[in-house]
């Protein structure tokens, strides 16, 4: 998310140790001597390291990651709809600069009553990986679960949502520090694509080139999101950024107990054809937050492995100085 996660994890980030003022020497007190005083030898300045300058042009690191690292993998490719649309798909993952490794994703391919169903999705925790985990473990279950799921999809789907909300929230009783997670998800359902989000990771699909964004991230900066915490009886207020209550950055999220009713789990969907979409982007805000969506867009057009996609973008994030979890789900579409 586009968090101050260290305020909205309620810790303050640690100095770096190049930051920490050395501990100066204890100061010898002068003891008597029946020997002449001897004359101190000068201190001589230390020795500077030897550099090789480059007169006409400066070298800048750009960071890379460790291979071994970032986590990634993909699926074969599967025939949805009734036009054979063949899809194939592709995920990374990558703790980045942070001390751990909040963001969580899921993606499976079921059949449910009878009918071949594709599930996608990225959650980036804040305050700890908990409510991440949980919804990797349990979101998609209870929707594919749900009754209504085949005949009325959007329904199913808000209805999930709330519901995994509410029960993870009854097992977090328990739990004095708060947690809370971001989704945003794809399912595939024949010929239909629901994008279902809630929070600030992302959804974006490249149409003939362009980028389409599915989603639009729950920031309290946006009106209709302002207006719906005030009259729930909340507040917003700036610290560093915007925050519900002067924590939490997002304005929609699963968990985060002490700041409901004004942070809901409840998604915003928007249905796609299929048809015409070339690929689509899943990812949590380490991603956004340095890249556009046209940039991510055109930087993977051209990569067909999906899985080779998603490890470009989360290398790509982490060169131009993303500071977060970078987690992301690349789902290609070949319309044969």
């Amino acid at each position: 998310m586009n968090v101050n996660k260290e305020q909205s994890d309620r810790d303050l980030p640690e100095p770096s140790p190049s930051m920490e003022k050395p501990t100066p020497a204890p100061v010898q007190s002068p003891s008597p001597s029946l020997q002449p005083p001897i004359e101190p030898t000068a201190p001589q300045p230390p020795s500077l390291p030897q550099m090789k300058q480059t007169p006409s042009s400066t070298t800048v690191t750009i960071p890379s990651i460790d291979p071994n690292s970032l986590f990634s993998g993909g699926g074969i490719s599967f025939l949805t709809g009734n036009k054979n649309a063949k899809f194939s798909y592709g995920y990374a993952t990558f703790k980045g600069k942070r001390a751990s490794m909040e963001d969580y994703y899921e993606t499976s391919i079921s059949e449910v009553d009878g009918q071949m169903v594709a599930f996608f999705g990225v959650f980036d925790g804040h305050g700890g990986s908990r409510t991440a985990e949980y919804l990797k473990n349990n979101l998609f279950k209870n929707l594919s679960s749900h009754p209504d799921f085949i005949k009325d999809t959007k329904s199913a789907i808000v209805e999930a949502f709330k519901q995994t909300d509410a029960d993870y929230l009854n097992e977090e009783k328990g739990q004095q520090k708060d947690a809370g997670s971001t989704a945003s998800t794809a399912v595939l359902l024949g010929d239909r694509l629901l994008v279902a989000n809630v929070g600030d990771s992302r959804v974006v699909a490249c149409r003939d080139g362009s980028a389409i964004p599915l989603s639009i991230d729950h920031k309290p900066d946006r009106s209709d999101e302002r207006e719906r915490i005030e009259q729930a009886g909340g507040f917003i207020i700036w610290a560093g950024t915007w925050r519900v209550g002067g924590v939490l950055a997002v304005s929609r999220a699963f968990g985060d107990k002490m700041l409901k009713p004004y942070v809901v789990a409840d998604p915003e969907i928007q249905e796609e054809e299929i048809d015409g979409v070339d690929f689509l982007i899943i990812a949590s805000d380490g991603l956004w937050n340095v890249l556009s969506n046209k940039e991510a867009v055109t930087i993977v057009q051209d990569i067909k492995d999906a899985e080779a996609a998603s490890r470009k973008l989360i290398e790509e994030a982490y060169s131009r100085g993303s500071s977060d979890n970078i987690t992301c789900v690349v789902v290609r579409f070949e319309n044969t």
